[in-house]
């Protein structure tokens, strides 16, 4: 693959001859798909259950745009929906206390449960998941009589996300444990009361994607291209101390010589935002070369759901895989239609 790479100026952004961008449709023209992917690789950087950092090398750039696409806009979870307010004496509006309730992210696994019909009108085991908010404010017994915090002086003077309490809806209790059917995190603030004032209602999640609400959407997922910095000359004293400072840290360390010099040397140009800051500086900005490798993509998911940040990609995947074969069966079904005429 041709090794083309972007080139960060300080004005403007400019494109080396040979790029994938630019040449890599008229070589692979010809190409079956075991030669056109030959020297893509994957390259898993960080894994864990919130956080997927991964290197796609070698693939192009509109292929991860997709996943990323899907990941925001395709991949279901499960967020409150409908929200049945029978008490709100609280400061709180009814709809605004609606839209915080809509936003908190659920345990609930998706997987288990199937879309709701839009014409439905009960709420059943399969699609939905009900929770119950009952919470009122009094006065904490016992209290100091010069007391004026009101978090010491009242009970209950923080609605939060933990007074949400899962009712099973039909055989869920045999499927699901209450653990499982909780928030995803317990202190997110809903409202703040104050004596005397209380809130009852109950809540309905459902499956959906983030292409119909922002609230369904799983997690994170950006990329970036590959940083590459090039020192075209040495750079030493305060020129190496500016210089490290134009640079996320840890990119540009100061190493002292056997002469006693201070020099600069690129050790981790990976973790460079590409600000650009050296350009600044008349008596640096010659001393570099800021180029980014377009056939080399670093892909980020961030969970913020039941799923995991590697499930996530995984559902992903299937959504893709799934796009293919409907585009190859209607390609086939066109293809045996030609055919017959």
């Amino acid at each position: 693959m041709s090794s083309g790479k972007i080139v960060l100026k300080e004005f403007q952004l400019d494109q080396e001859p040979g790029s994938p961008v630019t040449s890599k449709k008229k070589k692979n023209k010809d190409k079956s798909p075991e030669e056109k992917y030959a020297g893509c690789k994957i390259e898993i950087i960080n894994m864990d259950d919130r956080d997927l950092e991964i290197d796609f090398i070698g693939f192009h750039i509109s292929l991860v745009n997709a996943y990323r696409r899907i990941v925001l806009a395709e991949v279901a979870t499960m967020a409150i929906e409908k929200v049945y307010m029978y008490n709100n004496t609280s400061i709180v509006q009814d709809e605004v206390l609606a839209h915080r309730l809509g936003l908190v992210p659920l345990k609930v696994d998706p997987r288990f449960f199937e879309f709701r019909n839009k014409d439905e009108t009960e709420w059943g085991a399969q699609d939905s998941v009900k929770y119950e908010l009952k919470v009122k404010c009094s006065k904490k017994p016992g209290a100091a009589p010069d007391e004026t915090d009101p978090d010491n002086l009242y009970v209950n003077r923080k609605v939060l996300s933990s007074s949400l309490k899962w009712v099973p809806l039909g055989n869920q209790t045999d499927i699901f444990q209450e653990a499982n059917m909780q928030p995803l995190h317990q202190d997110i603030l809903l409202a703040k009361m104050n004596s005397g004032h209380e809130i009852i209602l109950e809540v309905y999640a459902v499956k959906g994607i983030g292409s119909d609400h922002a609230k369904f959407q799983p997690g994170l997922s950006w990329y970036r291209l590959l940083p590459e910095i090039e020192l075209t000359r040495e750079v030493e004293g305060e020129q190496a101390v500016l210089l490290q400072k134009c640079f996320s840290p840890g990119v540009i360390e100061i190493n002292p010589t056997p002469e006693g010099k201070k020099v600069a040397k690129v050790v981790d140009a990976r973790n460079d935002a590409c600000s650009r800051n050296v350009f600044q500086y008349d008596s640096i900005k010659d001393s570099v070369k800021l180029t980014r490798k377009p056939d080399h993509v670093i892909f980020y998911i961030e969970s913020h759901s039941a799923l995991k940040s590697f499930e996530i990609l995984e559902e992903s995947l299937n959504i893709m895989i799934g796009k293919c074969d409907t585009l190859l069966t209607e390609i086939d079904k066109y293809t045996d239609t030609e055919a017959e005429k």
